[in-house]
């Protein structure tokens, strides 16, 4: 039968997930009582004393928005300077769980640790505490005595039917669906003292702690919840560390797909490279390269740049490079060679939007020609000692890699000299801005920029290192684009 209460009060309907909050400008709302009125006399209110609400009477201790203080202990001998005192704002908000409605109350009135009431609400079942559950609350109390979803079970076999005091997996299955329900919100089991066992195996669950229900006190209770709270805290925060670690180590794995170490063993070139990604604090990006020397002494170089920017692209880029280095050595070049690699970027891309631009250059054995195949990408930079620096022509471009079925690139000869250096770069070199304005740097402005560092002395490394940190600063700041460039140089 229906325990009765001795002293029922409104409550609040936003606490219990039945109407919104009023608005400030609307006066009394029908969850607050007016002055001289007492909460049971309240006609909006009266609906809800059947003792079937019962349980609700312990639901926020202190509704912080109203001022009206709505705990059990608030009866007619607290001072209005208590109840002003009570409608100080709260920090933390606590959503308890339990099905009890006439036992001893087991949360009491609450401060956290700046001397603020913690706000409390409470959900008789696992329905209402899924509509209780909003972002607000920090912290889970649970009734481990809280009875288990009973799921569909064949008659007569007379097993358990999901009591929250039948054997301790129903108990435990409550728990479970609590976190599967809140996983980011901390959670405190409450048990008995004469099963301390329980409250062990709920910590092994994914509870943050247990306590005992009838040793609580205001003070144990809230420093409990606070330590709760912020274990969460810590522990979502090393689990996100430990995500950034495996990430950025996934990273590296296909940073050195991007970069290889060239196989020049056995020429006399010079190899310099340098690369940054366009995203800040990523580790890499879209643009890709590689140089090898085949057997016959070519050397082949390549540098390239897939739409778009991130771990996708970059994965894309990992494979072109490596098929790319496989054709190589296999002896394909040219036409037939980009045509091979636009069949694998058709067969691995995600979308069909996606396409890569590419320049590949093969060097005589002997240093002094090259052929150029440029896939819509910008023609190198050619430099020798006495003659001012320059593009490569290249008025036969063909079509980036993806776009045209059937394409063809031809092969440019192109004569470098005997002492000379060819720098290959992707379009994050010339894209950034120049300045605060909306013009850019572009190719005429790197090729100007390149003349004068290399009138200055500067080649190899520092050459790339002063090109990169200029482009960088001209633009005010990091690049939008991610940005690789390989120097390859020959000396008499």
């Amino acid at each position: 039968m229906p325990v009765p209460v001795p002293r029922p009060r409104a409550i609040p309907a936003v606490e219990c997930g039945q109407a919104p909050a009023a608005s400030p400008d609307r006066g009394p709302s029908t969850e607050q009582a007016p002055s001289g009125t007492h909460p049971a006399e309240h006609p909006a209110t009266r609906h809800e004393k059947t003792p079937e609400n019962a349980t609700e009477k312990r639901e926020n201790p202190t509704d912080t928005r109203t001022g009206t203080h709505t705990g059990t202990d608030a009866g007619p001998d607290r001072s209005p300077r208590d109840r002003t005192e009570s409608a100080a704002p709260t920090n933390l908000t606590v959503l308890l769980i339990e099905d009890d409605p006439a036992g001893s109350p087991i949360v009491p009135d609450l401060i956290d640790q700046a001397g603020k009431p913690i706000r409390v609400r409470t959900a008789r079942n696992l329905t209402e505490a899924e509509r209780l559950l909003t972002d607000d609350v920090h912290c889970i109390l649970l009734d481990l005595a809280l009875s288990a979803p009973s799921p569909a079970r064949p008659g007569g076999d007379g097993t358990a039917d999901g009591e929250g005091d039948g054997e301790g997996a129903d108990e435990l299955a409550v728990l479970r669906h609590v976190l599967e329900l809140a996983p980011r919100h901390a959670v405190l089991a409450l048990t008995s003292s004469s099963d301390a066992e329980r409250g062990a195996e709920a910590v092994a669950v994914g509870a943050q702690d247990y306590l005992f229900r009838d040793e609580l006190d205001g003070r144990l209770l809230s420093r409990a919840i606070r330590y709760a709270v912020e274990r969460k805290r810590s522990d979502s925060a090393e689990r996100r560390l430990a995500e950034g670690r495996l990430r950025a180590q996934e990273n590296r794995r296909l940073e050195r797909g991007l970069l290889p170490t060239p196989l020049l063993a056995g020429s006399p070139l010079r190899f310099a490279a340098r690369y940054r990604p366009g995203r800040s604090r990523a580790l890499l990006g879209g643009d890709f390269y590689d140089v090898v020397r085949t057997p016959d002494g070519t050397v082949h170089a390549m540098i390239g740049d897939v739409c778009g920017h991130g771990p996708d692209e970059a994965a894309l880029g990992v494979e072109l490079r490596i098929a790319w280095r496989a054709l190589t050595l296999a002896g394909l070049c040219g036409d037939e060679l980009l045509g091979t690699l636009q069949q694998v970027l058709e067969h691995e891309r995600s979308d069909d939007e996606i396409f890569a631009t590419l320049c590949a250059v093969d060097i005589s054995p002997d240093g002094r020609r090259a052929g150029l195949c440029l896939a819509g990408h910008p023609s190198p930079l050619l430099a020798a000692p006495g003659v001012p620096a320059r593009l490569l022509p290249y008025d036969n471009n063909g079509p980036a890699l993806g776009l045209l079925p059937g394409a063809r690139w031809p092969r440019m000869q192109v004569e470098l000299g005997a002492e000379w250096s060819l720098m290959l770069y992707t379009d994050g070199l010339i894209e950034g801005h120049v300045g605060e304005g909306r013009e850019r740097l572009g190719q005429d402005g790197m090729v100007e920029m390149v003349r004068r560092q290399r009138s200055e002395g500067l080649d190899g490394e520092e050459l790339l290192r002063a090109a990169v940190n200029e482009v960088r600063r001209l633009n005010g700041g990091e690049l939008a684009d991610d940005l690789a460039v390989v120097l390859l140089d020959r000396t008499a």
